[in-house]
């Protein structure tokens, strides 16, 4: 039931979400708010001072009158979630404050509770200073989930005003501030923010992969080694490479480049410590030749011996962290709502180019490309690097149409502006 009432409370708070808020919302993501901190603060102007801040058990302290009162959904249906308890060790407990535990429809209900702290906080600045001088403060509000950041071009303005403010907006939905993670710094002392750090050194604006978001994923990455000395080499390769490359990916629009080589180090020591533990008896030229071998132009290359599916033979490697390809993210427009038809050609090339790096959605575009015959569906002339094309549903996903390829044809860049222009229907292309 919960599904229901989410497929319609989602647009609604789309409609009233601030334009940099990013946590649980469609196509927006941690990079987003990353390339939105660095447009606020990187230039020599910009802002140098930042309120972080994190709510106090944002999910277990919503007051349930003020969601009542606020959400846009059936009330009587809402308090029986909210009231409706959990079970902790075998006992019912009864919940007086908070979202429903583990339920889908949570993250929705907190964003409509901390939707307008961005618009209504630069509105109350204005209010109280004038416009013109509202601007000059550089107060800007970067929101994930229940983290946010707020700018300012002082540290008073940011203890005078802009805290007290928030700490009176998060009141009256019955939250706090937590006192041990929210401070203000400086950005050229840096601070932390979604696993990176953000500083300045010398007037420019550097983010990297955070020291302790570090520090966790290599205690991770040696736990995962240190619990399978037993285990064959190819099936620790298959436990670590989705953690590898995960996390490398995630960092993959930051300057991550050293972080990466450093981490590469720490784990081929302990991956030299794994392979001798294993054989006490042998000599290290041994273990070298039985665990670590060379590929193309590297050498101490962690693989082991495999047969593919087609019956050659071949190495299975881990997976190199610095061998990740670094790649500026482009940030999500701040007032693009995927349920609104006048965006649907924006979310199209959005999606597009974000999936682009997916092995499989570069099947699904051969696929496509294959069963047009390698033209356009609207004008039947040939799709080229030069053209470009772009990936259309032909029934638009907010109006429930899906991602499957019986859905999605290529189109030029022109003949899509001009059929999401004109509202003009597109047949999927039946080769004779």
């Amino acid at each position: 039931m919960q599904a229901l009432y989410l497929l319609a409370l989602e647009p609604v708070s789309e409609s009233t979400s601030d334009p940099n808020s990013y946590g649980f919302r469609l196509n927006r993501s941690t990079a987003d708010a990353m390339s939105q901190i660095f447009v606020a603060m990187s230039q020599k102007g910009s802002a140098r001072w930042v309120l972080e801040a994190d709510i106090k058990g944002c999910f277990d302290w919503i007051n349930h009158d003020w969601l009542e009162t606020h959400v846009p959904m059936d009330r009587r249906i809402l308090r029986k979630w909210l009231k409706a308890g959990l079970i902790y060790k075998g006992q019912l407990q009864a919940t007086e404050a908070g979202t429903p535990q583990g339920g889908i429809i949570s993250p929705t209900l907190a964003n409509v509770t901390l939707n307008g702290l961005e618009r209504k906080l630069i509105s109350h600045l204005g209010a109280k200073f004038g416009t013109k001088m509202a601007k000059k403060l550089k107060v800007n509000v970067v929101r994930y989930a229940d983290d946010f950041v707020i700018t300012g071009d002082s540290k008073e303005v940011l203890e005078s005003e802009v805290r007290p403010w928030v700490e009176a907006f998060l009141a009256r939905r019955g939250l706090q501030l937590s006192e041990e993670k929210t401070r203000i710094a400086h950005v050229d002392e840096g601070f932390d923010f979604l696993g990176w750090n953000f500083r300045k050194y010398s007037g420019t604006l550097l983010i990297k992969p955070s020291n302790k978001n570090t520090k966790v994923f290599y205690r991770k990455v040696a736990e995962t080694i240190s619990g399978n000395k037993t285990a064959r080499q190819e099936d620790l390769i298959r436990l670590l490479n989705p953690m590898l490359r995960g996390w490398a990916q995630y960092h993959s629009p930051v300057v991550a480049k050293q972080t990466y080589s450093r981490l590469d180090s720490l784990i081929f020591r302990r991956l030299w410590a794994w392979s001798k533990r294993r054989h006490p008896r042998k000599n290290i030229e041994w273990v070298r030749a039985k665990y670590f071998h060379s590929i193309e132009d590297r050498n101490w290359v962690f693989a082991a011996p495999v047969a593919w599916k087609d019956g050659s033979k071949g190495l299975f490697e881990l997976y190199q962290v610095s061998s990740t390809t670094i790649k500026r993210h482009k940030k999500v427009k701040g007032d693009y709502n995927p349920f609104d038809p006048n965006w649907e050609q924006y979310g199209e090339e959005l999606r597009q180019g974000r999936m682009w790096e997916s092995m499989r959605y570069r099947k699904q575009w051969a696929t496509l490309y294959m069963s047009q015959g390698g033209n356009c569906a609207h004008c039947g002339s040939a799709l080229t690097d030069e053209t470009g094309w772009h990936d259309h549903h032909l029934e638009y996903r907010m109006h429930g149409g899906s991602d499957a390829l019986s859905n999605r044809v290529l189109l030029h860049p022109h003949c899509h502006q001009q059929v999401h222009d004109g509202n003009l229907a597109v047949t999927k292309p039946v080769l004779s």
